[in-house]
């Protein structure tokens, strides 16, 4: 077999979203022909609150080798894990590539100073290098001006050119990710790239929690559900949803049982989902718990809700992985995407469009919100068909996305 060398400084049992893309890749690697090595950091270093039950999701046939990192100051001065860990993932990665035979290394982003190991231990080693956009590095931040997010965006700009320019392969959860990357640094010198999305294990879709409270326990309801962070560009969206089930209310067409549940949605900045349901009058039935939730504690939330919610980005190139997550849940699925999105072409596809409503930039919002208003009807009838033909999920899987991988490996090793 051959050997990929896998650095990502979080791994189970922390909860963070990153941590399922080496782990959903690594899981099916064997398959083809490569035995993984993930190099990590040691979850005593973690700031999140540890997740025991997700260690349940990754194969025990990985093999893990953990570092340590420096600790997190009073005050919080260096928070990014990445940064923390730099000098000692480099160290203990060479110390790998000097004792191993390793053909590859691939190394998912954020965190996004990771991205410059592969750049280091190429220069020391030979070894090629390829970097995996789970999210872009430098990316628009029209909506959020504050100093942080400038001063970030400046660093990116400065350190992406100088992490991918010796890679040897170019990979992302969609194309749309990274093809900016190839236009800014690969104009004149083409690079392997391949596009496969988080995808997902149907095996963590069996496993059941025992004993687990339910967010709405307690309430009679019927509730549709919500889980994930609240994007930076949904807030169009959830703004018009709650405007059209205002207007069901003041029409006497809305079922109060139906609540709506907002599951783990980040500590963000900015107007909150709370917010905006006080704004429109919705508090009642509208619930918000920023905090986050453990993975398979969310995926057992969505088999149990009576809908799933997908709020989606008007931004085209969004592909929320949580689109396999919902409709592996067996629950129907109501969805407000770009019309682009790669998510439109998988409910499409799976014939799940029955609560689809798609955004489109010319048109204007009343139009968007009567689409929004009108597919609430459909859900609240009940009368619509909900047979998803999940079979056609295949093609989306963590096992295809670890063979799209695979095959460009193997053409260059």
């Amino acid at each position: 077999m051959k050997t990929l060398l896998i650095i990502y400084p979080h791994w189970v049992p922390s909860n963070l979203a990153g941590v399922h893309r080496p782990r959903l890749i690594a899981n099916f690697l064997k398959e083809f022909g490569w035995q993984p090595i993930l190099l990590t950091v040691s979850p005593d270093f973690y700031e999140e609150i540890a997740d025991p039950d997700i260690a349940r999701t990754a194969s025990k046939d990985i093999e893990v080798v953990y570092t340590k990192a420096y600790n997190v100051t009073k005050p919080r001065v260096v928070g990014d894990i990445g940064l923390r860990a730099f000098p000692f993932l480099y160290r203990k990665s060479i110390e790998i590539v000097n004792s191993r035979k390793i053909d590859f290394i691939w190394i998912p982003i954020p965190s996004f100073y990771s991205a410059l190991l592969g750049r280091l231990i190429h220069s020391k080693t030979g070894v090629p290098y390829g970097i995996d956009y789970i999210d872009p590095w430098v990316r628009d931040i029209s909506n959020r001006q504050d100093w942080r997010s400038k001063f970030s965006l400046l660093v990116a700009k400065c350190l992406e050119p100088i992490a991918v320019k010796k890679a040897a392969l170019i990979s992302g959860v969609s194309t749309a990710y990274y093809a900016p990357v190839l236009e800014r640094n690969f104009k004149d010198n083409a690079i392997a790239h391949v596009g496969m999305p988080y995808g997902f294990d149907p095996n963590d879709h069996d496993i059941i929690i025992d004993k687990l409270k339910l967010p709405w326990s307690g309430i009679d309801c019927e509730p549709l559900v919500y889980a994930g962070a609240f994007l930076p560009n949904s807030h169009l969206f959830v703004k018009l949803l709650f405007q059209a089930i205002k207007e069901q209310l003041a029409q006497g067409a809305w079922d109060k049982r139906k609540q709506l549940f907002f599951l783990g949605t980040g500590l963000y900045a900015g107007t909150t989902i709370a917010d905006y349901a006080k704004q429109y009058d919705i508090e009642d039935i509208v619930h918000e718990v920023r905090e986050r939730f453990p993975f398979l504690h969310v995926l057992n939330f969505l088999s149990a809700a009576y809908a799933v919610m997908i709020i989606g980005s008007t931004e085209k190139h969004y592909t929320p992985s949580k689109t396999f997550q919902a409709l592996l849940s067996k629950r129907p699925v109501f969805g407000i995407f770009h019309h682009e999105s790669s998510a439109v072409n998988v409910l499409q596809e799976c014939q799940a469009t029955a609560l689809l409503v798609e955004y489109q930039e010319q048109a204007d919002e009343q139009q968007l919100r009567a689409d929004i208003s009108a597919k609430l009807q459909v859900l609240l009838s009940g009368h619509f068909k909900w047979k998803p033909e999940l079979d056609r999920l295949e093609k989306y899987s963590a096992k295809a996305s670890a063979k799209a991988l695979v095959q460009k490996l193997d053409q260059l090793v």
